[in-house]
């Protein structure tokens, strides 16, 4: 509540009355608030702020024996400040900070905005303190800083959603030629770890420090979600522009509107990931392996869990990946993006018997959204308000077994174009000989 209050530009010490959970907790008691009421009162007619002007704040200084000792100290340090993650950090020292800062044309002290819910002040310059504290490295600076841009549009709800309950966690597609420049994954691997494509990891991690740091998402205090966002570096991935079928436009094309080699990103919330079997187990045809993976998909979307209704009309009910192999396979059989986008519209659909069985007819009607309460004359009642919501990304490896549905919790999708410096090209190459060569020909 304290982040949420300066979130919105009032002090952070403003008068609070606070009341244990079981008092609004269903058939309870809400007498005592009445009882109370002069507590509020008193609130509204007599509180004072007790805050004076901040000073401005040091740079910090830590020495040890040794460097490993100071280390130590200065991990230890962050961890005591709650600026930690708890997995180990680089400390932000100035010369590291200056050095992730050759990776953008923007001056440090650009403001991109206020991160909620605290609303702390997030320029350029924390942009890159968070990346050198999580291990990143110049290059990959064009995309957080279009990452958080993007995460920060007003339509994205990011004040809401990073301190409610329903565990929201950001995922960063990119776009473009830059996925590959700076050895962003899209094939193998793509939602987790990788050492021959470390980028995501540093991006993802250092927008969740940003999200602790600056917007106060702390658990239990800035950040409500009973669970967590599930992952510590959130999502960072590329689409496998290079697998895509021919003719299917890339996402970054057919949601925002980029052209086909812009450097871009696009940003949505979700709070769950599924693995989904996709292939068949036996001789299908071809059309039937297809057809079959489609349903099992559509089945997994068919949840009555109502996080989809916070993007009911103009955000996304969750993204749906396919590997490469798969898309070009199917679309040798005919199915195109909006082709699948329907089929998913259609197929995952939820009986009206369902959705009162579970409460859900509530939810619905108490929406502030006019176009998803009126949902409610369509039976069976369609998870989203139009096919074009879903998101079909390739990538992945080049496996057929499996696809991922990324259960969505999604307002918007919001996508922002990346800006790189005049100077990138020798980012790269600094990036080749610190990491060695990353062209495609040089993975093991």
């Amino acid at each position: 509540m304290t982040n949420a209050i300066s979130g919105l530009g009032l002090a952070p010490d403003a008068a609070m009355i606070t009341f244990p959970i079981d008092m609004f907790l269903p058939g309870s008691d809400i007498s005592g608030i009445e009882a109370r009421k002069n507590e509020f009162y008193d609130a509204l007619t007599g509180w004072q702020s007790s805050r004076t002007k901040a000073a401005a704040v040091p740079m910090l200084k830590v020495q040890g024996e040794t460097y490993e000792d100071a280390l130590q100290k200065a991990n230890h340090l962050a961890i005591t400040n709650l600026w930690g993650d708890g997995l180990p950090l680089w400390p932000a020292t100035r010369e590291r900070v200056n050095r992730i800062l050759r990776g953008t044309p923007l001056p440090r002290a650009h403001v991109i905005g206020k991160f909620p819910p605290r609303g702390g002040i997030t320029t350029v310059e924390t942009c890159a303190i968070s990346l050198a504290m999580a291990g990143g490295r110049p290059e990959y600076l064009p995309v957080l800083v279009a990452a958080v841009e993007a995460f920060l549009h007003p339509e994205t709800n990011a004040e809401q959603l990073q301190a409610a309950s329903g565990s929201a966690f950001p995922v960063v597609v990119v776009n473009g030629p830059i996925a590959k420049q700076i050895r962003l994954n899209s094939g193998f691997g793509c939602l987790g770890p990788d050492p021959q494509r470390p980028a995501g990891a540093s991006i993802g991690r250092a927008l969740r420090l940003i999200q602790q740091n600056v917007g106060g998402a702390l658990p239990g205090i800035g950040a409500m979600a009973n669970y967590g966002g599930m992952r510590n570096v959130n999502l960072v991935f590329a689409e496998d522009e290079d697998n895509i079928p021919e003719g299917w436009p890339t996402h970054g094309t057919e949601r925002h509107g980029f052209a086909r080699e812009t450097n871009s990103v696009s940003v949505f919330f979700c709070n769950g990931a599924t693995n989904t079997r996709r292939r068949g187990a036996k001789k299908e045809t071809p059309e039937e392996d297809a057809t079959q993976g489609m349903y099992r998909l559509a089945d997994f979307m068919r949840v009555p869990n109502y996080t989809n209704l916070s993007g009911y009309e103009k955000g996304t009910p969750g993204a749906i990946l396919i590997p490469g192999v798969v898309a070009n396979n199917m679309a040798k059989l005919g199915w195109t993006k909006p082709k699948m986008r329907e089929f998913f519209y259609q197929n995952s659909r939820i009986p009206q018997s369902e959705i009162k069985r579970n409460g859900g007819t509530a939810w619905i009607e108490i929406d502030s959204n006019p176009i998803t309460r009126d949902s409610l004359k369509q039976d069976p009642w369609p998870i989203t308000s139009k096919p074009e919501n879903f998101i079909v990304l390739v990538c992945g490896g080049g496996h057929p077994t499996n696809s991922f549905w990324l259960q969505g919790y999604s307002p918007r999708v919001i996508g922002k174009e990346v800006r790189v410096p005049e100077t990138f090209e020798e980012l790269l190459t600094e990036a080749d000989r610190d990491l060695g060569c990353g062209d495609d020909v040089c993975r093991i």
